[in-house]
């Protein structure tokens, strides 16, 4: 997606650990004021007469597009999501003219829920084409919040808050999961964010940034964060890095180890704050066989958050948890066995003996757990063969979210997954539109010549003419 004339600007080691431990980057493009000026009265006009153009955003403005050519931003994505990261179909153009701040949220997944993940395999563009000062109302971001399920401060008691507030062509690159809010604007005046979603097609096997060294290290600078996760910041730079299960060949994993019944005291108390919590989950990532253990005794907590949280230690502990997270497939408890299927998914290829015993619970499952095996299939990618074949009944599931998700999946599996065009060109006739647009997105990342054959048929059949208004239907 990179631009053919400039290189892409990639973003240092400093500024990946400070995205890691903050959750966003606030960054600049350099486009000549005569473009915002352009773009600014092209979005009044559309909105004034025609309304939010949502997901026809980029095609309704066309000169959009040089924003996401921009190397600003072609860097800032590939260094955090990889080369060939996907923008999604899903985009929204934000109006925001309301004196009083929006309520703090975590965007949805299209309308849909799903357990989220701390590495990074999505991240958030929201652009401002306007000079955007705070009394402008620009997004408000809670700094290192991408990691809790439960809002962690007051609605209104915010001291911390950043916000992109700049220049015409400022943007945040967040982690898709912050809590974030728009801003109260009491300028009187228009202000447009420009909202786009982008996935990673492929796990990491090396660093995609401007990077120098290979080892963890805090930001020299960070803004005041409700709790320091350090061990969570490593494992997210080492699996940037293309390590998976990092912690558990932690250096400290012989202390960890000592304390393992403290820190699973810790984890299993449901008086524990979230962000403690996740802090002695991943301690017990590093703590070996012991921390292991404490994990997976974790994973069956009767409480569903205490469960959720060993999952996200388990899935940074390496091979060695694969044997119980196999077992607990078999749990008889759907929480249980979601948060196994995700931990698996996030040990990626070390996990592809688990493809068999997942493709079985897709015809037993309760859509919440068939949702989750859809993302792990997708993240182990091998066997090939297998994977392909489960993806390709998931496109026929009876749960709209499991069809559109098969897409996503497929995409990632890429190439290899050539078996499943037939499906796809099927389910391009499906009611629900992130269906289809997952499956256009799996044709084009599997490339064959058969895919695009049906990817070019499918978008010559539903084109849209940008310039086709009701005052001008036909000419000029």
């Amino acid at each position: 997606m990179g631009n053919m004339q400039q290189a892409p600007i990639m973003l240092t080691d400093e500024q990946m650990r400070t995205f890691i431990t903050e959750g966003f980057l606030i960054l600049q493009t350099d486009f000549p004021a005569a473009f915002h000026e352009q773009l600014v009265s092209q979005l009044n006009h559309v909105y004034e007469e025609e309304g939010n153009p949502g997901n026809n955003l980029l095609p309704r403005i066309r000169e959009l597009q040089k924003v996401f050519e921009h190397p600003a931003i072609t860097g800032a994505l590939t260094s955090v999501l990889g080369e060939d990261y996907m923008l999604h179909a899903h985009r929204h153009g934000h109006f925001n003219a309301s004196p009083v701040a929006g309520g703090w949220h975590k965007d949805s997944y299209w309308g849909y829920n799903r357990m989220r993940n701390h590495h990074p395999w999505w991240a958030m563009i929201m652009y401002f084409p306007q000079d955007t000062p705070l009394e402008l109302g620009p997004t408000g971001v809670m700094p290192g919040t991408q990691n809790y399920e439960k809002r962690q401060f007051e609605q209104d008691d915010t001291p911390d808050e950043a916000t992109a507030a700049g220049k015409a062509g400022t943007f945040a690159l967040i982690h898709y999961d912050i809590w974030h809010r728009s801003t109260a604007n009491v300028a009187g005046r228009e202000r447009y964010m420009l909202k786009f979603e982008f996935m990673r097609t492929k796990a990491p096997v090396a660093p995609s940034w401007d990077n120098q060294t290979l080892e963890w290290k805090r930001p020299a600078a960070t803004r005041r964060l409700i709790c320091e996760h350090d061990l969570m910041w490593k494992d997210t730079w080492d699996w940037l890095c293309g390590k998976i299960g990092s912690l558990a060949a932690n250096g400290g994993a012989a202390s960890a180890s000592a304390n393992a019944a403290e820190l699973s005291s810790a984890l299993q108390n449901t008086d524990t704050a979230e962000p403690d919590a996740l802090n002695a989950a991943y301690a017990l990532a590093a703590a070996g066989e012991a921390g292991i253990e404490a994990l997976l005794q974790a994973l069956h907590h009767e409480q569903r958050a205490v469960s959720r949280m060993a999952a996200y230690g388990l899935s940074a502990a390496g091979g060695a948890a694969l044997p119980g997270l196999m077992a607990a497939l078999a749990a008889g408890r759907s929480d249980v066995a979601m948060h196994a299927v995700f931990a698996l998914g996030e040990l990626r290829g070390e996990a592809s003996g688990a493809v068999p015993a997942l493709s079985a619970l897709l015809t037993s499952a309760e859509p919440a757990v068939r949702r989750t095996i859809v993302d792990a299939l997708g993240m182990i990618g091998a066997p090939a063969k297998e994977v392909t074949a489960a993806l390709v009944q998931c496109l026929q599931d009876e749960d709209v979210q499991v069809r559109f998700m098969a897409g996503l999946a497929l995409a990632r599996v890429g190439a290899a997954a050539a078996d499943a065009v037939p499906a796809l060109i099927n389910a391009l006739d499906d009611d629900n539109r992130y269906v289809r647009a997952h499956s256009l997105e799996a044709l084009r990342y599997i490339g064959t010549e058969e895919a695009k054959e049906a990817l070019i048929a499918d978008l010559f059949r539903t084109r849209w003419c940008s310039s086709t208004t009701k005052e001008s239907t036909f000419y000029p």
